[in-house]
């Protein structure tokens, strides 16, 4: 029988399922996809904690409902670094990353005219979970290849010791759940 963790998140109430990552650790899984008012309402809630800025930045897959809400409430557009290279991807910039939820090294890409939209811009990178900081520090370092600047850096949730990061935004504090 599978177990959850019930938590409070931009005053909505959800309960997020324990998985196991190895043999004495399990994260609560936190997955906006299908869930509208999570997104709207996370979506809001950050852009009154966050910096001004020009352009939005998430990695594929599970930022893109925050990063195209928060791209539709605040009417600035958004860019998706991509795990792999698109047929119609030239010039592409890209960085490899590990992350907590993905078993392999991964690489994220930017086509090269995305690129271009961020030269200059004040880039703000979002995503669901800050774990490691992994993913959040590849696309850092695609928006620096870029030309862009760092706005902020921003996420729903901040998991286990990112929750201690001062250069972050967050909502909410998420548990790392340690077997004995």
């Amino acid at each position: 029988m599978a177990e959850y963790y019930e938590m409070q998140i931009a005053g909505l109430t959800r309960k997020l399922r324990l998985c196991p990552v190895n043999e004495t650790l399990e994260i609560a899984a936190f997955i906006m996809f299908s869930d509208v008012e999570i997104t709207v309402a996370t979506a809001k809630a950050l852009l009154e904690k966050c910096p001004e800025f020009d352009m939005l930045l998430t990695a594929e897959t599970k930022g893109i409902p925050l990063a195209f809400e928060m791209a539709r409430q605040s009417g600035k557009n958004y860019v998706v670094a991509r795990k792999s290279v698109k047929l119609y991807m030239q010039d592409v910039v890209s960085v490899a990353v590990k992350s907590i939820t993905t078993a392999n090294e991964q690489v994220l890409y930017l086509d090269g005219e995305n690129a271009g939209l961020l030269k200059d811009k004040k880039v703000l990178i979002i995503d669901d979970v800050i774990s490691t900081g992994e993913s959040l520090q590849a696309m850092e370092y695609l928006v620096q290849k870029a030309g862009g600047k760092i706005a902020g850096k921003a996420a729903v949730l901040a998991e286990g010791d990112a929750a201690d990061r001062s250069d972050i935004i967050y909502l909410e504090k998420l548990p790392l759940f340690f077997k004995d």
